[in-house]
């Protein structure tokens, strides 16, 4: 080809650019209407909350919480290969929640051996804890786990003077905050099915793809959340940190062949919660606040370590993945259960508000491909304003973004949803996690866009793989991380109480104890053991868990 047409073929090139990029302007900026629409519903909601529910509503209270009787409650923990993770959030669990009258189940395969180690290691130390085993092979799915729990549950209960008013679920990594199940007991069996908020622990600065986590959860959870419940009474569940009142899942049983997870969706947990709403139970997004303790190195970790308390709603936290390649196939599930799955299994069904949402839970599949596309438009835009510096680029067409234009309006509409987006992404993830935090969001947003981006494609491909080849969907394993017990900046337990809270001892037996301990002199667990009302495997681990050693250390000690 001569060289001649050359510059005629770089100038269609670039009209070629111009046309793609008034498309995917458009359809950006009907992607953000969508979220300016979220915006405008949530702060005018928070600004009527705030002039007027309340000054006429005193707010909930700790003192109300423990004054509630305690009614039964049951967690949920389904397990598979979490042998790195489960012994630590139990020890957290129970070391944590300021509650006595519950019971922990957690789910473990047939063929994952080091889970089962470790959950029957901590079955030795903790009453309350019992392990459900499921009797073939994994994985298969998050929601068949579920199940086989749900049932062991309701079997337990044939022993149990009075059968549990809620159902928990959490996951292997979840850190949950004392006051969770004081929480629940309030509300049930009132309401059918509570959901807290979900939040990242804090990572350090450095840690761009951890850091999406923080910044996603932080809006999502304080305001994304928040309106969708004041908009259809409908919230998805998180998978951690959900209540149901036994009278949701005994129903659900009831009506699915002892099934009320659904085995056939990814994301059960976002499935369960619209099939309630469907049935007319009630539910809310439960926003408590409380206090949390917070470490945190100033200054982009140059600074000194502030050591302090921050006020925010009650909820689950944990680590999420922290590498490119964990964080987009865990995403690809969600997208997966909640959009393409949910769209074949429900599909637009429902009232017009309905529809809405689930667009929006949909949209992703579409627009974070729409993301790179204009990044790449951007780059492209780049390399000919460099050739036109340079005198390389010297064929153009009249362009179609002139000045004026309704191509350059629409643009700026977009400059300035970017904008409005971008400060509500610095406002949320500051107000959680410091200033610091609030301005590393905004290059983590580009970051998190090339993570939902790779995320929808393995999830189309992941089902289109399904549909057309008959490939298994099944249980796609997420490693995390559990914090350090400096990372969860816990105070050391007296020994009866963390007995107490273990169920090993009940507290007329403890308070016996510390009455003979008063009078003799003598440390509290020779008297349990000469009682009768402790055994020595219990104790010891009693003491290597105050002592923070690992349990195999202190028989060893024990011993010598």
């Amino acid at each position: 080809m001569s060289s001649m047409y050359w510059p005629y073929l770089v100038a269609d090139y670039y009209r070629g650019l111009e046309v793609v990029t008034a498309v995917v302007a458009t359809l950006i900026l009907l992607s953000s209407i969508d979220d300016l629409f979220i915006d405008l519903w949530y702060w005018l909601r928070e600004a009527y909350r705030g002039l007027v529910v309340r000054r006429r509503h005193k707010p909930l209270s700790t003192e109300q919480l423990r004054a509630c009787e305690e009614q039964a409650l049951a967690i949920m923990v389904p397990a598979w290969l979490e042998f790195d993770v489960i012994a630590p959030m139990l020890e957290n669990m129970v070391s944590t929640l300021e509650y006595q009258n519950y019971m922990i189940f957690v789910g473990t395969y047939c063929n994952d051996a080091r889970t089962i180690g470790e959950v029957e290691r901590m079955r030795r130390r903790y009453r309350q804890l019992v392990r459900v085993e499921v009797p073939h092979d994994g994985p298969t799915c998050k929601a068949d786990c579920l199940n086989w729990i749900v049932q062991a549950i309701l079997l337990h209960e044939r022993d149990m003077p009075a059968p549990f008013a809620g159902m928990i679920l959490h996951d292997s990594e979840d850190v949950l905050h004392p006051l969770e199940l004081k929480y629940y007991n309030y509300l049930l069996p009132r309401i059918d099915f509570i959901q807290l908020p979900v939040a990242s622990l804090e990572r350090s600065w450095y840690e761009l793809v951890a850091g999406t986590y923080m910044d996603e959860f932080a809006e999502w959870h304080t305001k994304d959340m928040v309106v969708r419940e004041s908009l259809s009474k409908m919230v998805p569940s998180a998978g951690v940190g959900t209540c149901f009142s036994r009278r949701a899942l005994v129903e659900l049983s009831a009506e699915t062949d002892n099934q009320p997870f659904n085995t056939d969706s990814l994301t059960e947990d976002y499935d369960i919660g619209a099939r309630l709403s469907r049935r007319g139970m009630k539910q809310i997004f439960g926003k408590f606040k409380v206090e949390y303790a917070t470490r945190r190195m100033s200054w982009f970790g140059l600074g000194k370590e502030k050591i302090g308390t921050i006020s925010m709603p009650l909820g689950v936290r944990e680590y999420f993945p922290d590498t490119f390649r964990t964080a987009y196939r865990q995403k690809a599930r969600w997208l997966l259960g909640i959009g393409l799955q949910g769209w074949q299994q429900v599909g637009w069904a429902g009232s017009l508000t309905t529809k809405y949402l689930l667009y929006r839970d949909r949209k992703g599949l579409v627009t974070s491909f729409i993301s790179i596309l204009a990044y790449l438009l951007l780059a492209n835009f780049l390399l000919f304003y460099l050739a036109d510096a340079m005198g390389w680029w010297t064929v153009h067409y009249p362009a179609l973004f002139r000045p004026g234009s309704w191509l350059v309006t629409l643009m700026w509409l977009n400059t300035i949803a970017l904008a409005l987006r971008t400060l509500q992404r610095v406002y949320f993830v500051g107000s959680m996690y410091g200033w610091e935090h609030g301005l590393l969001s905004v290059p983590r947003m580009m970051i998190g866009n090339f993570i939902n981006a790779m995320a929808a494609a393995r999830a189309w491909r992941l089902f289109l793989g399904h549909m057309f080849f008959g490939q298994r969907l099944v249980w796609d394993k997420t490693m995390h991380d559990f914090p350090s017990s400096d990372q969860l900046t816990q105070q050391r337990r007296r020994l009866g109480e963390l007995l107490l809270s273990w169920h090993a001892i009940d507290e007329t037996k403890l308070a016996h104890a510390l009455d003979l301990q008063a009078a003799a002199h003598r440390p509290l667990g020779n008297i349990l053991l000469e009682q009768g009302w402790l055994d020595e495997v219990t104790l010891l681990e009693a003491i290597a868990f105050q002592q923070n050693m690992a349990p195999a250390a202190a028989s060893h000690g024990a011993a010598a």
